[in-house]
């Protein structure tokens, strides 16, 4: 998908003079996530990919239709990145999907050294069930479970 990796970009952008800014975007254009319609076509292909529709991926998720597809045609908008992960959950997402799809929404990544990030890192390794299991095991390990999309923004 992208001739770069974040990695080699930052480095890039280390010796980039404000001067050049233009420059750098045009010619790192293919290598930059230009609009927020970058996420709803990610999920769309990867629950194409894994013979998923979007109507049984929203009902897995516990968020209601509408919102979602709203969500994936970047008409909504939320801050409540746990709707984001109910969403990679319930789409089979792996992690490394999931990282990816947050970075594409403007999300902060799961963080290993974050306790309820890392039980949510071995849940999406792991897929020991469904969106209830994972908040299961979140709330049997002491952490808050994966808020649901009651407080659409």
């Amino acid at each position: 998908m992208f001739k770069k990796n974040t990695g080699e970009l930052e480095e890039e952008l280390r010796s980039v003079h404000p001067a050049d800014a233009g420059d750098y975007l045009r010619n790192h254009s293919e290598d930059l996530v230009e609009n927020r319609q970058e996420f709803g076509t990610y999920m769309k292909e990867r629950m194409k990919e894994k013979g998923l529709q979007m109507q049984e991926v929203f009902l897995r998720a516990d968020i209601p239709q509408r919102y979602g597809y709203k969500l994936l045609s970047g008409e909504k908008r939320t801050r409540q990145r746990d709707v984001i992960l109910r969403i990679c959950y319930a789409a089979r997402l792996s992690l490394q999907e999931t990282q990816r799809a947050l970075r594409l929404y403007r999300m902060d990544g799961l963080y290993a050294r974050d306790p309820r990030d890392a039980i949510l890192m071995i849940c999406f390794n792991q897929r020991p069930g469904s969106v209830s299991d994972v908040n299961e095991l979140l709330e049997k390990n002491g952490m808050e479970q994966l808020r649901p999309s009651g407080k659409q923004e």
